[in-house]
């Protein structure tokens, strides 16, 4: 619980991930929550399980990869661990707000569920810009940048590569 606490400022872009400490137990938690959530989001907009199941499984294997190279290019891989449960872990947070979203989206497709989505995923957006720029020491026009090609390798590259599957 104590970690929990430590990690929890993330999201309200206040803590650097490299200064959380480094949990192997919180990481394996907070990676099969991921797997979770993003499953449930994932089977909610398709219909096949196995197709969802193996999505999911691209997108978590593609985050992690984008970190380590991400890390290891910048001589920081010894902090893969803290990074990779801040991202994940602040994935977490967002994705309890998303998942009732979505399930009122399908039920109802009001516009204002479209735009609580749209807000809640400029949130997930910012909080990897900000751990990005955290922890690579860059200003923020790069960390959004290298962000938003972290959306594009992990959503759409699981995505793309799930079809080719």
């Amino acid at each position: 619980m104590d970690v929990l606490k430590q990690y929890l400022p993330l999201c309200w872009l206040k803590n650097n991930p490299l200064t959380l400490p480094r949990s192997v137990d919180f990481f394996k938690q907070n990676l099969l929550f991921y797997f979770v959530v993003e499953y449930f989001m994932q089977a909610n907009m398709t219909d096949d399980p196995i197709e969802s199941f193996t999505e999911v499984s691209l997108q978590t294997f593609l985050t992690l990869l984008f970190i380590g190279v991400m890390l290891f290019f910048n001589r920081t891989l010894y902090a893969y661990v803290q990074v990779t449960t801040a991202i994940i872990f602040c994935a977490n947070i967002v994705g309890l707000f998303v998942v009732p979203v979505l399930i009122w989206l399908t039920i109802s497709e009001e516009p204002s569920s479209y735009y609580l989505l749209s807000l809640l995923l400029f949130w997930d957006y910012s909080l990897v810009t900000y751990i990005i720029r955290q922890v690579l020491s860059i200003n923020v026009f790069a960390s959004s940048v290298l962000a938003l090609f972290y959306f594009i390798a992990t959503y759409f590259g699981a995505f793309a590569l799930g079809q080719l599957l």
